[in-house]
């Protein structure tokens, strides 16, 4: 078992509060001394009550699928002898209601580009098989009911 603390703090600053037009914007603070902007997304707020210059709890769930999918994609490559240059994934979430009409992050597509080199280059074979197991791999995607699909571009 490991243990991961995040800190999220909220300042009403003045505003009224019992009208709803306060600002939602916040901060992250994290183990390691790195600090977040954080706020509800434009979406779903509208400005000036959300900041557009902060990430919003859905992009940070989008984002968090896609880095523990690439963590452990770029090990196991490593584990296979194969040699990733440059990995860059465009994650997209979609927020709509689900089968209870509750609003949530129903569904994650991650399209990871990879670049490799070295005396061995991976087949699509190799590729798809790394993906599934980097999938079942990562603890966000097992601790998520959303769904999870991996869209790999070459």
């Amino acid at each position: 078992m490991s243990r991961h603390v995040a800190t999220v703090s909220w300042t009403r600053d003045g505003a009224r509060f019992t009208d709803k037009r306060y600002n939602r914007g916040h901060l992250w603070r994290f183990d390691g001394g790195v600090e977040v902007p954080g706020s509800s997304s434009p979406h779903s707020v509208p400005l000036p009550y959300s900041r557009a210059d902060a990430v919003d709890p859905e992009e940070a769930f989008v984002a968090s699928i896609s880095s523990c999918h690439m963590l452990w994609f770029l090990s196991i490559a490593a584990q296979r002898g194969l040699t990733v240059d440059e990995y860059v994934d465009e994650a997209e979430g979609f927020l709509e209601r689900d089968a209870d009409g509750r609003m949530a992050v129903t569904r994650v597509n991650l399209r990871p580009r990879i670049s490799w080199s070295g005396e061995r280059v991976p087949t699509s074979g190799d590729i798809t098989s790394i993906h599934d197991e980097a999938h079942h791999a990562c603890f966000i995607a097992n601790s998520v009911k959303t769904a999870i699909a991996i869209e790999t571009r070459e």
